[in-house]
């Protein structure tokens, strides 16, 4: 492991043990009804209920699952943090395939970019919340031959509208951001618009496009697990939460299992991206924010 590496290994752990200090000592000296100021809430109540010690939630990952014996709290969070990480993954592959298309199409057209790059931004204010359970129902209606619509595909959808959009706009960024004398280089010696493409204009995207694909992962697993919980969707880790909210009076503490299977899940889906990173590290020249 180079020393890089090493260095954010150590920073990253130092960081979740700064967390927990100060989950801890927030605690133990805050008051047990929370900060109050003006009325409004700033900081959260201490009670057992809202705010429980970490090793109880760690203990909780140890119990077993009611009405599934011989299962475990961990191996049912594994199971459904596995589950919608798959459906995350196929979300994020959709994003970007139709990102990278949508995102081609306005740099070859001018055009284009200026009719559908507003539509594309506007997409993105509409509540996921509420196109969740229309998706659930268009796609119910689709039936071709032996084919039928499942309702993980909705989600998978929904997860692709998150995703697409940081992608596209990354994606055109980085189209565009080749020196102008470089492209009329690849124009004095006739070559065609494809070519230049693959040639010059994808590899100058690079540093646009990894930090678009790792924030279109993140949404992809912020719109699954919405959407697990819009359509109702069992098995997935936004279910569970759901589930083991509802036993948080009788054990507060395992409310947090699933809440940190889908931390889990975002950091898988973040490594995910750093993989790729290395694959086209010939061609990060500095990474640009999307």
């Amino acid at each position: 492991m180079s020393r890089t590496a090493l260095r954010g290994v150590l920073l990253g752990a130092a960081g979740v043990v700064l967390l927990v200090v100060l989950w801890e000592l927030y605690k133990a000296v805050g008051p047990s009804g929370g900060v109050v100021v003006g009325g409004l809430t700033v900081l959260p109540r201490t009670t057992d209920i809202a705010m429980p010690h970490v090793w109880d939630m760690v203990a909780s990952f140890g119990q077993a699952v009611q009405g599934n014996k011989g299962k475990t709290v961990f191996g049912a969070v594994l199971e459904a943090s596995a589950f919608s990480l798959g459906i995350a993954a196929v979300g994020w592959v959709v994003g970007v395939v139709v990102g990278m298309l949508l995102a081609i199409l306005m740099q070859r057209f001018r055009t284009a970019e200026s009719a559908v790059l507003p539509w594309i931004i506007l997409s993105q204010t509409v509540p996921l919340i509420a196109i969740a359970p229309l998706v659930k129902r268009w796609g119910s209606q689709i039936e071709i031959g032996s084919f039928s619509w499942a309702d993980w595909m909705s989600v998978a959808v929904i997860a692709s509208y998150l995703a697409f959009f940081p992608v596209s706009v990354g994606a055109l960024r980085g189209l565009n951001s080749p020196d102008r004398i470089h492209v009329e280089l690849f124009r004095t010696y006739s070559v065609g618009w494809w070519r230049t493409l693959f040639r010059l204009r994808l590899p100058a995207s690079v540093p646009y496009l990894l930090p678009a694909l790792r924030l279109a992962a993140a949404n992809a697993v912020i719109g699954t697990v919405v959407a697990e919980v819009s359509i109702g969707l069992r098995g997935g880790i936004g279910r569970m939460i759901i589930e083991f909210a509802q036993q948080a009076s009788g054990d507060p503490a395992r409310t947090w299992a699933p809440i940190f299977g889908a931390i889990v899940v975002g950091l898988i889906a973040a490594g995910f991206i750093g993989l790729i990173g290395l694959v086209l590290r010939r061609f990060r020249r500095g990474e640009v924010p999307a």
